[in-house]
């Protein structure tokens, strides 16, 4: 049944926690600027340092805790249709000025709104999606929504079609952040290729996700592992912890890598008096020019 409905799962995640467990994502100026970068039409809020609450495992120590961190490369590996149903509703098209971001799992909004309130530049549209209906419910239903700057519809990822309302090769930047660790490894490949056919020519895929041995893996019991480093948690999400070969692998294939990087963290709870080893992979895939 986790692999069978999911989504239902995520479902329930969201009804009980609605928009409150996450922390907004503002670490996304220093670590994706590609996503703010693009325009001088923005704010310059100060953020401080990049957030320790940018997965679920840490959001509720957060206020508590103090963060050291390093960001590596292993082994250098670092390089530099149609008419669609967007034209009748009256979303951006391909054939416009926008920029277009689309954050595929946005759960809560808290990567998306944090956005929307920076980039002030008319020409952003930002498509949000998540395979949750509850959280697309709960994006819309914030006052931070504005369908004319952003849409948010129910998209499941490894799906066999495209989102109706996106047309192919119309994304400049697609943003994925511990999403692909919610997919079924038999579901990378479709992933991957519904990305490929969303982004333009010469579009980026910024990607953040679990890494092996990372404390949460370790905390997991032999009961909750499901298949070989793809685990289920005590509220029946999946999460799979990636090594930077295998992230190689699924994504080499069909897009250039710009960044496929190592970000060890060591968290301190300072209340609890607790030291927390995370390990996390960033990732940035670019789609080539000649696509």
């Amino acid at each position: 049944r986790y692999n069978t409905t999911p989504a239902e799962f995520w479902n329930s995640f969201y009804n009980n926690n609605q928009s409150k467990f996450f922390k907004d994502r503002h670490w996304l100026r220093i670590e994706f600027a590609e996503l703010f970068e693009w325009t001088t039409d923005r704010k310059s809020a100060d953020v401080g340092d990049v957030s320790t609450g940018a997965d679920r495992a840490d959001a509720p120590l957060a206020a508590h805790t103090k963060c050291s961190a390093s960001l590596e490369m292993p082994g250098g590996a670092v390089s530099e249709a149609g008419m669609s149903t967007a034209v009748q509703s009256g979303l951006p098209t391909a054939s416009d000025a926008r920029f277009r971001i689309m954050e595929v799992g946005c759960g809560a909004g808290n990567a998306v709104f944090p956005l929307l309130a920076d980039v002030m530049d008319p020409r952003l549209f930002v498509y949000a999606c998540d395979y949750s209906k509850v959280a697309v419910d709960v994006v819309k239903a914030s006052a931070e929504y504005n369908q004319h700057r952003c849409a948010a519809f129910v998209w499941d990822l490894s799906s066999t079609e495209l989102p109706p309302d996106v047309e192919p090769g119309s994304i400049d930047i697609m943003l994925m952040i511990f999403v692909f660790s919610a997919l079924h490894p038999s579901q990378w490949a479709q992933a991957v290729e519904n990305a490929y056919r969303l982004l333009k020519p010469g579009g980026l895929l910024l990607f953040r996700d679990y890494g092996r041995n990372d404390l949460a893996q370790l905390r997991f019991k032999k009961s909750r592992l499901l298949e070989e480093n793809l685990y289920i948690r005590g509220d029946g999400t999946r999460v799979y912890f990636f090594t930077n070969d295998e992230l190689a692998e699924i994504f080499g294939a069909k897009f250039a890598i710009e960044q496929n990087a190592i970000d060890r963290r060591l968290l301190v709870n300072r209340k609890r008096e607790l030291k927390m080893y995370r390990v996390w992979l960033q990732a940035k895939f670019r789609k080539p020019i000649s696509a």
